[in-house]
């Protein structure tokens, strides 16, 4: 039989869940796409093979969302998370205002959907945290995806954590949701991220960034040509540039630079993929399809480096399992009641 005093502890632990998901629900919203194909053949360049199906952001992450970030864990910026030129550079698209303890963060007009730069890896690292650890201003940015020792800022990059749910992307799991077919194991790869093997077009954009491509066609943002607030070149709307991969990863050729994690163990150095808004000509090309492969220090940052997180398929929204219980709890409290009327 079932006891009430066990069902009220049983309730009190749903409420108190209940309680906790409403408080740590994410503050930022994150549309994601499935990589699946689980141990896909490498690419003839030897990247590409990954065992598991995982997720990956649909678009790169924006300024919206990073300011989002900021203001719930960077009123004191202990750990550089804000750049200035993030402010004072066209083409930033972030503003810092206060005194440190009180700073506020606001995105620029007409930025907010555009790809947040002067990132650097650390700053992937401790968004993965906060978002692992519940995205709220209570959240750790220091450990859980990433443990990051002493208010780490540069030096050697850790390795990503057994069970992170929010993490960057290693090398291989970025190159296979960019550039292979899908659809079955060998399936192959194109040589660039719109499901092409000709080099994209350049997009142009429109007063407010928006690309001209809206999301279809094998069009990129890069060679200078989307020419808007006053500068030749810019970031544009993530997802307004062209086709997406295979799998639904938009802005995966062009856009910014995104960081990515090597082989997921510690080093110095990461990796970054996919090309960018400037680079011109044959480099341009170059630098957005499958053949380029790029390492920096981990602790740079400039206008063109941005990022977007990998997650597990497997991990369920805070939703599906405090759901789960409430339901698991209501059903024993009505068990509870047929027992007694019995």
């Amino acid at each position: 039989m079932v006891s009430f005093a066990r069902l009220s502890r049983v309730a009190a632990l749903v409420v108190a869940l209940l309680g906790s998901l409403a408080v740590s629900a994410h503050a930022v919203t994150i549309d994601w796409v499935t990589v699946g194909d689980p141990g896909n053949t490498a690419d003839t360049t030897t990247y590409g093979a990954v065992a598991h199906e995982f997720q990956i952001m649909k678009y790169e992450f924006t300024n919206q969302q990073y300011t989002d970030f900021l203001n719930s864990v960077a009123a004191t910026d202990t750990y550089s998370l804000y750049n200035s030129q993030m402010g004072s550079d066209a083409r930033g698209g972030i503003t810092r205002s206060g005194a440190s303890g009180s700073y506020t963060y606001a995105v620029r007009s007409n930025m907010g959907d555009k790809p947040v730069n002067y990132v650097n890896w650390f700053d992937a690292a401790r968004v993965s945290n906060w978002l692992m650890n519940g995205g709220t201003s209570s959240s750790s940015t220091e450990t859980g995806a990433y443990t990051l020792i002493g208010g780490q800022t540069s030096g050697t990059a850790p390795a990503v954590n057994s069970g992170a749910t929010f993490y960057i992307p290693t090398e291989d799991q970025w190159y296979k949701a960019a550039y292979h077919k899908g659809g079955s194991t060998n399936a192959g790869y194109w040589d660039y991220a719109t499901q092409s093997d000709t080099a994209p077009t350049e997009v142009t954009s429109g007063t407010t960034g928006i690309g001209s491509a809206g999301s279809t066609g094998n069009f990129a943002n890069y060679n200078s040509t989307a020419s808007w607030n006053g500068q030749t070149g810019n970031v544009t709307t993530v997802g307004t540039n062209g086709g997406a991969s295979a799998y639904g990863a938009f802005d995966m050729s062009g856009n910014v630079f995104e960081w990515n994690d090597l082989t997921g163990a510690a080093g110095s150095s990461r990796g970054l993929r996919g090309g960018n808004w400037f680079h011109d000509g044959a480099s341009g090309v170059f630098y957005l399809s499958s053949s380029s492969s790029n390492t920096l220090d981990a602790s740079y940052e400039d206008n063109s480096l941005g990022f977007r997180l990998a997650s597990p398929v497997a991990v369920p929204e805070p939703s599906t399992w405090v759901m789960g219980l409430a339901g698991l709890a209501c059903g024993g409290w009505q068990m509870w009641r047929r027992r007694k009327r019995a």
